[in-house]
């Protein structure tokens, strides 16, 4: 194991929360801020620290506000999940603070989510949650408590080597595997965090849950993301006024449908566009909001051969970086080979073995070599040549609406 201590260690925070006092013989292995959800993972990630002798204190970060809406927060970060938190670390035997991070929250995650759509683009809120939130915010809260270690239920798996350096892998259940969400994780925190559940797989959590009689054994998984209600066309909506325009053929410029705002749309989209001719196949294969163009076009129109990302993080040193990567654009996505054109320390290149689909600005493109996270970025667009928009007259006054 690593050995104790954080990398932030230049100055000295105070905290408004005070840490509990524990025997020595309890602090052996170290003292761990363990993030509780009130889900199944994190409750056994809690039990398991526990056993195995490290001084644990669970903690579950307050996203929710005071005036917060039917139907949002209501699985992972809800005031019940809190409530079912505080009870699981009761059972297991550890204090546990909730810690308000709404204002956070609010700033790095909602403004930016709202943002991001309105400039034709797709946020991915969870991998900037995990980022600019549990893997910074936490981890300096967890400092301020005397802890050597965080932990979360994530399925990631961590590899101490001999040299003393940590890696992130794929956890061992590849229908949980969460490294795709951990690619902005600061390098130099990697020795310091740890995946209780990283090489269990999902049935074998549960029934570890129910062995130690804790009540989110069979608790259902949250899928939504946490603060949008209904769906998130319906949310972008109260936030970015419609604006009517035109849809646009990508190879002839021809006008072939309307819309009402560039964000209710994303790449690969062929369903709802309301086209004049329904008939035809089309794919939204770009956004412009600055023109207010939704552009489409046919399934090879949708094709990435590569792409540019910006905003990179590294989870080795720049240099080691292989030729070739295993590359993940989306969450559920297979990962697919490709070649590193280009990598400075804040942007990166690609170039695919295989054409990838609609592949979407504002997403995440992760790297791997076979199960090792090396890090990722955020999807840029394409340089396009568009062609002249032909706007039929009759519909000239569509715009202007």
């Amino acid at each position: 194991m690593a050995k104790r201590g954080w990398p932030w260690n230049d100055a000295v925070v105070t905290s408004d929360v005070a840490a509990p006092c524990y025997t020595r013989s309890v602090m052996a292995k170290g003292r761990v801020l363990c993030a509780m959800s009130g889900g199944v993972d994190s409750s056994v990630s809690a039990a398991l620290l526990k056993e195995q002798g490290y001084e644990v204190i669970g903690a579950m970060m307050r996203f929710w506000p005071d005036d917060k809406r039917t139907d949002t927060f209501e699985t992972c970060c809800s005031p019940d999940a809190a409530y079912e938190a505080r009870r699981v670390a009761d059972q297991v035997g550890v204090p546990f603070y909730l810690l308000d991070y709404r204002e956070e929250f609010k700033r790095s995650i909602m403004d930016p989510f709202i943002s991001e759509y309105a400039a034709g683009r797709t946020p991915n809120p969870c991998v900037n949650c995990n980022t600019k939130v549990k893997f910074d915010a936490l981890v300096k809260r967890a400092k301020q408590l005397g802890c050597a270690y965080v932990a979360t239920g994530h399925y990631v798996k961590r590899v101490d080597r001999e040299d003393g350096t940590v890696e992130f892998h794929r956890g061992d259940d590849p229908r949980k595997d969460q490294t795709y969400f951990l690619w902005g994780t600061p390098r130099d925190a990697l020795p310091f965090i740890l995946f209780p559940v990283g090489e269990m797989e999902k049935p074998r959590v549960r029934e570890l849950a129910a062995e130690h009689g804790l009540l989110t054994a069979k608790k259902p998984e949250s899928q939504n993301i946490c603060f949008v209600p209904g769906t998130v066309k319906e949310f972008v909506a109260e936030f970015v006024p419609r604006r009517a325009g035109f849809i646009v053929d990508v190879k002839t410029g021809e006008v072939v449908g309307e819309h009402l705002g560039t964000q209710f749309y994303t790449l690969g989209q062929k369903k709802g566009l309301g086209l004049y001719k329904s008939h035809e196949v089309r794919f939204v294969v770009h956004l412009d909001p600055e023109s207010n163009t939704v552009w489409v076009g046919n399934f090879e129109d949708c094709q990435w051969h590569g792409l540019k990302a910006s905003a990179a993080n590294y989870l080795v040193d720049l240099a080691d970086l292989p030729g070739e990567v295993d590359v993940q654009v989306r969450y559920r996505a297979t990962p697919v080979k490709a070649r590193i054109v280009r990598a400075d320390e804040t942007s990166f290149e690609l170039a695919f073995a295989e054409p990838q689909f609609a592949v979407a600005p504002g997403q995440s493109v992760v790297l791997y070599d076979g199960p090792r996270l090396l890090g990722g970025g955020l999807i840029e667009d394409h340089a396009r040549d568009l062609p002249f928009v032909k706007v039929p007259k009759k519909r000239e006054a569509l715009a202007a609406r």
